[in-house]
């Protein structure tokens, strides 16, 4: 299996970054697990930095597993919506004022 990306979108890129890694280092805590997301190189443009978080296929099963219930009442239809808004509201609900899209690549 290939790890999940998602490009998250900030305007306070050190600072929602330190966010996200603690969020989801405390998943992975709850998890059993550790080391299994890893972030990419950030790039700038008009006020807004972009960058990847790459997460690994058995974290997201975990995360899926453990968190079925939270991730269900998450909008969207498809599943992979439903994870990406999961990741969003998560992020958000730890003071993170970013957007989270899931990518291809």
């Amino acid at each position: 299996m290939i790890n999940t990306v998602y490009e998250i979108s900030s305007v306070n890129y050190l600072d929602d970054k330190f966010i996200i890694n603690n969020a989801l280092s405390e998943l992975a805590a709850k998890c059993g697990l550790q080391n299994e997301f890893d972030f990419g190189q950030p790039t700038s443009m008009f006020g807004w930095t972009f960058f990847k978080v790459l997460i690994k296929p058995n974290f997201q099963m975990q995360i899926e597993q453990k968190l079925a219930d939270m991730i269900k009442k998450s909008k969207g239809s498809k599943h992979e919506e439903k994870f990406t808004n999961f990741l969003s509201d998560y992020f958000q609900s730890k003071g993170c004022k970013v957007k989270v899209k899931l990518t291809d690549a």
